[in-house]
């Protein structure tokens, strides 16, 4: 396990910012209205939820992405849990963590679960209700080690121009390999370079109406 932990500063006394990378973890307009926006709309969820429907992340982050889903799938009344997997480099703390959550107070409940059993094991073996795994560590190095095939994928690393090695096209070539034929994936990004290897890692993208300032985003369908 890496023992690289994320580098922080606050924006404001709320937003948590990379001080790595120099971006915000999320949106400084509404975090959660453009994780809907980005995430569940640009995979047309919670429209595609059928029983264990597998989503696949880069960047866990906060955690707010998967919590904005499980609130979701609990919400759609899909029978069984969700599978949830995702990659993160560097890991926030516990206490970390629970201080960003607080800017989303409709997730409480979600996020308390969610900070506790990330205090005990940030892979979130012990977290209940949901099947939900982080595998910590370089993306480059742990996707290629991994068996699933996704429903769908959160691309959701740091901008592209500030974390570009999350965003490579040997990456994208591993995120296309579990990748479900005509599943998808969508980023908050429309940067060409990640839009091309996309499409060479087997997607069709398609450029769309990003979320607040961002004119852009990008969503994707796997061929096949």
């Amino acid at each position: 396990m890496s023992d690289q932990r994320a580098n922080l500063e606050w924006r404001d006394g709320a937003i948590p910012v990379s001080t790595r990378f120099d971006d915000p973890y999320f949106s400084l307009d509404n975090g959660l209205a453009e994780t809907r926006h980005v995430f569940l709309q640009g995979n047309d969820l919670p429209e595609r939820f059928v029983p264990g429907f597998h989503i696949a992340e880069l960047g866990f982050g906060t955690g707010l992405n998967f919590l904005t889903t499980w609130a979701a799938w609990e919400g759609a009344g899909v029978d069984g849990p969700l599978r949830f997997t995702s990659f993160e480099g560097f890991p926030m703390s516990a206490d970390e963590m629970a201080r960003a959550l607080e800017a989303f107070p409709e997730l409480a409940p979600y996020a308390a679960r969610l900070v506790s059993a990330w205090g005990e094991d940030p892979t979130l073996a012990t977290l209940e209700g949901v099947e939900a795994r982080v595998v910590i560590g370089d993306a480059r190095e742990t996707l290629a080690k991994q068996d699933f095939v996704a429903d769908a994928w959160f691309l959701d690393g740091f901008s592209p121009a500030k974390n570009p090695e999350l965003w490579d096209a040997d990456l994208m070539a591993e995120v296309g390999r579990h990748t479900k034929p005509g599943g998808s994936a969508a980023t908050y990004t429309a940067a060409g370079f990640v839009r091309r290897g996309l499409d060479a890692a087997g997607f069709d993208v398609t450029r769309v109406p990003g979320f607040g300032r961002k004119r852009h985003m990008s969503v994707a369908r796997k061929r096949g």
